[in-house]
């Protein structure tokens, strides 16, 4: 990963963490390195915002395949997935992006909560990921 493009943490933690044969990925969100965020568009003049979770979702897994690699590792090595979601009203974009990377029968065990918020007033998905490659 080229380092200019790397996001860094917004607090006292790593992206990434090893231990043993399992590789922790810290809540992972949309944010790009520039600090803008994926999955938000301006709808008008007056700066309203449209807040789509199947763009952000798509965003999220690939900063994570992206932390992984760091690693070694990649989104194949996936064994349990933590989502956080603002609205279950966005479930439907949001399990629709996610069977872009992972299927039913090979992928890894999912649960997704409802949040009352992010750190960020524009996230609407944070996902968490736990992997496992033999070291």
């Amino acid at each position: 990963m080229n380092e200019g493009t790397k996001v860094t943490p917004r607090g006292a933690y790593p992206h990434v963490k090893v231990v043993g044969d399992f590789i922790f990925v810290s809540g992972t969100s949309s944010r790009r390195s520039d600090n803008t965020i994926a999955g938000v568009d301006i709808i008008d003049e007056m700066g309203t915002k449209r807040l789509n979770a199947e763009v952000q979702t798509r965003e999220v897994l690939k900063n994570i395949d992206k932390n992984l690699e760091t690693v070694g590792a990649s989104l194949k090595d996936v064994v349990d997935v933590t989502s956080f979601l603002v609205n279950m009203n966005d479930f439907a974009g949001y399990n629709k992006a996610y069977a872009e990377f992972f299927d039913k029968e090979n992928g890894p065990t999912r649960t997704t909560v409802a949040v009352h918020q992010l750190p960020h007033p524009d996230l609407v998905v944070e996902i968490k990921v736990m992997a496992y490659k033999k070291q």
